[in-house]
């Protein structure tokens, strides 16, 4: 069928600079059996991007268990995934990625990481009230990588801030590899009803299109595609691939947005992310099983002169696309009047399966929708994988091979001002995490948890991933993401019922980086199954590298858990002197891939330890039935810096003069023992009197315990006279660290 309009010729050049390959090319040529116009490469370009399509992770996503558990909805089929908390109530979140526009936008590409992840919530009907990130950047000694971290976060407070939504925490990471391509991960949940759920659908031939929000302008024209590249020299200069957010519009849409899904006259929602008017459009109506007719002159726009090309892939902020039944086209402009803010009908469903464009009433662009989705016509691919050269040579480390350093002490108080374990309050102290009155527990002792208005119910939320560990073992690595993630809401005393994930790596077409991709994906999958949390979808980025290379294979984990009791809720911190230290689990730590051998010994090496899923699930368990038993007073998972660092967190997290007295022996060299990094080991805290049901819950799982001291009331920590300090000495080091590095010229 020949357009209404023409282009000039179509060159090389032109196709390779929207990131279409020849064979790609030539797919599209089959499809529309002729030549795309310049508007329909431009579509094609989005719509088949790695961002948008998965084109090169699809295959290995759908390996995970998409389904299955509490998800009322399988990954993939709505803007976010759905998970029933019971008492007609539903729990709705995502994780995306910004991390190409806050490379070259700090600000901006972190603000709008917020809004575009909000919005993928609201448009679920359910009212967001909990924000979560994981960010990474290279070495703080750089000026331009604390220029980011200082920049991701304002963009990140100032928005959520305006919001009223709480900022409950998550994590930041800094590794040399982040070095100028930060990844920037944004975490959203919100709590609907169940009946008043919406869906990302368009369908009924004759129903009006219309266009919500704000007016449309050139920012983030090409984002998606822009997203899919690797970061150059030149992408500096792709500043107007990021799109440009106001927190202020996106609080009236969302409350716009609510009211709407409350009528039953709503047939669909979608934001307009990545791709805007074109993504929105083709994918509600190929869920559907229908056509849409767009006409862009009904469009309202923020700048004159915008071609048909520019509307089409312009991804400005804060506006959604909205299909309702025929007939209730006042209803829906007496609710968006009444919150100030745009609506404007801009196309029909139609019966013609096809995406048909106009501008200036010429055909514009007319495409198959199917041709143009994840799931439908978007390219698939088998992508080639070997095992890279380093693995082996960097999974070799002997115990022998690392030379005793006996400065214990010293040694503590370095991994303490670490930033990787330094306390953030730098960060989450920009970040308002107790608006509307719900949180329970925000930034700074692992897992946020929040409580559910009206109910007597709890969520815990984690972000979590040791990119170390991955880039060493992915597929351990990626076990290990997922279960410290559950252990960490675990510990909260919440049962982890789903994840999100945001897979942040490097270029697809590099062999070496997909078998890291697949082996992490895989590893990932076989944890989820183990603990029966499946994947609610969330979010794949690729070409993540700079100009040493490739960052660390990083799939952030968003782990949510549903606490029955809010009562239940357990914290970090050591409450009382006489309390018993216990370890659910066995300490068998090992230096490989540790924050120590990285920090004291400037080492980089595996193997990482020694990971068994039967065990990780006893000890979770364990713990989480004690905790419901109210046998537990605190509750923390041994992670990166090991076991000093477990102990002396919980003693900075605690009241004035809490301190406490560690004395335990195992086959292990002193080093190994404090500072080594193990899976599967939980300490708590006990009432002496609770010493005996633990120990019988324990043995009924086969779960190795040992009381290994006592909580104090003398500002100290001793570990086996090997670690004597003063927690005036401690806290200084891991509280202060990060404001002085960024504070310091």
């Amino acid at each position: 069928m020949e357009l209404d309009i023409k282009y000039p010729d179509i060159d090389n050049d032109i196709i390779k600079e929207h990131g279409i390959s020849k064979d790609e090319y030539l797919e599209i040529k089959k499809i529309l059996n002729r030549d795309p116009n310049y508007v329909e490469l431009g579509i094609f370009s989005v719509m088949w991007s790695e961002h948008c399509s998965y084109k090169s992770s699809i295959k290995m996503l759908k390996t995970l268990p998409r389904s299955g558990g509490r998800l009322l909805v399988e990954a993939g089929e709505e803007n976010a995934g759905l998970v029933d908390l019971g008492d007609k109530l539903a729990v709705a979140f995502k994780i995306e990625s910004h991390n190409h526009p806050s490379a070259v936008e700090p600000y901006q590409g972190a603000a709008t990481g917020v809004g575009g992840i909000m919005r993928d919530i609201f448009t679920m009907g359910a009212r967001p009230i909990v924000s979560m990130n994981s960010l990474r950047f290279g070495s703080l000694e750089s000026s331009r990588n604390k220029f980011l971290l200082e920049h991701v976060v304002k963009g990140i407070g100032d928005y959520g801030n305006c919001l009223g939504i709480p900022t409950l925490g998550g994590e930041v990471v800094i590794e040399d590899s982040y070095a100028g391509n930060p990844l920037v991960n944004a975490m959203s949940l919100g709590v609907v009803d169940t009946d008043l759920t919406a869906t990302a659908t368009a369908e009924g031939v004759g129903n009006p299109v219309f266009i919500v929000g704000a007016k449309t302008g050139r920012d983030g024209i090409h984002g998606a595609t822009f997203a899919s590249d690797e970061l150059t020299e030149e992408s500096e200069s792709k500043k107007s691939n990021v799109q440009v957010g106001d927190p202020f519009t996106e609080k009236l849409l969302l409350e716009a947005t609510l009211e709407m899904c409350k009528q039953d006259w709503l047939v669909g929602v979608q934001d307009m992310g990545a791709a805007g008017i074109t993504c929105s459009s083709s994918e509600m109506s190929a869920k559907g099983n229908c056509g849409i007719k767009i006409n862009l002159d009904k469009v309202p726009l923020r700048e004159e002169g915008m071609n048909a090309y520019e509307i089409l892939l312009s991804e400005s902020q804060e506006r959604m696309l909205v299909v309702i039944n025929k007939g209730y086209e006042k209803q829906l402009n007496e609710i968006y009047e009444k919150w100030d803010l745009l609506c404007s009908e801009v196309g029909i469903v139609t019966d013609t399966g096809k995406f048909e464009v106009f501008k200036n009433d010429v055909r514009v662009a007319s495409i198959p929708v199917g041709t143009l989705v994840l799931g439908g016509g978007a390219p698939q691919y088998d992508m080639p994988y070997t095992e890279p050269q380093y693995f082996g040579e960097l999974n070799s480390l002997k115990i022998e091979d690392i030379k005793l350093n006996e400065a214990y002490n010293e040694n503590l108080i370095k991994l303490l001002k670490s930033p990787n374990i330094a306390n953030k309050s730098y960060v989450y102290e920009q970040y308002d995490s107790t608006v509307r009155t719900n949180t329970v527990s925000g930034p700074g002792q692992g897992a946020g948890v929040i409580r559910v208005k009206n109910t007597n119910k709890g969520l815990s939320i984690s972000t979590d991933c040791n990119g170390r560990y991955v880039y060493l073992d992915p597929n351990k690595g990626g076990m290990i993401a997922v279960a410290e993630s559950a252990r960490n809401v675990v510990c909260t005393g919440a049962e982890p019922l789903a994840i999100t994930n945001c897979l942040n790596f490097g270029n697809p077409q590099d062999p070496e980086i997909y078998w890291q991709f697949r082996q992490a994906v895989l590893g990932m999958g076989e944890m989820c199954r183990a603990l029966n949390t499946p994947v609610t979808g969330g979010n794949v980025s690729f070409y993540n590298e700079n100009t040493q290379g490739a960052v660390y294979p990083t799939p952030v984990i968003g782990m949510v858990g549903l606490l029955d009791d809010i009562n239940d809720f357990t914290s970090a911190s050591f409450k009382q002197e006489g309390d018993f230290i216990v370890v659910l689990g066995s300490i068998n730590s090992t230096l490989g891939g540790s924050e120590y051998l990285k920090i004291i010994h400037n080492k980089i090496e595996g193997p990482i330890h020694n990971f068994d899923i039967e065990t990780e699930l006893s000890v979770q368990k364990l713990c989480l039935n004690a905790i419901r038993k109210g046998l537990v007073e605190s509750a923390h998972d041994l992670s990166d810096g090991g076991l000093a660092v477990n102990i002396a967190e919980s003693i900075l997290f605690s009241k004035e003069n809490i301190g406490a007295n560690i004395n335990l022996s195992r086959k292990l060299r002193h080093d190994e023992l404090l500072f080594g990094e193990c899976q599967s080991v939980i300490i708590i805290t006990i009432k002496e009197d609770n010493l005996h049901k633990i120990v019988s819950m324990a043995n009924d799982l086969n779960v190795y315990t040992q009381v290994i001291g006592k909580v104090t009331n003398n500002n100290k920590l001793t570990i086996n006279n090997l670690i004597n300090l003063d927690r005036k000495e401690m806290n200084n080091a891991y509280y202060d660290s990060i404001k002085t590095i960024m504070e310091t010229v």
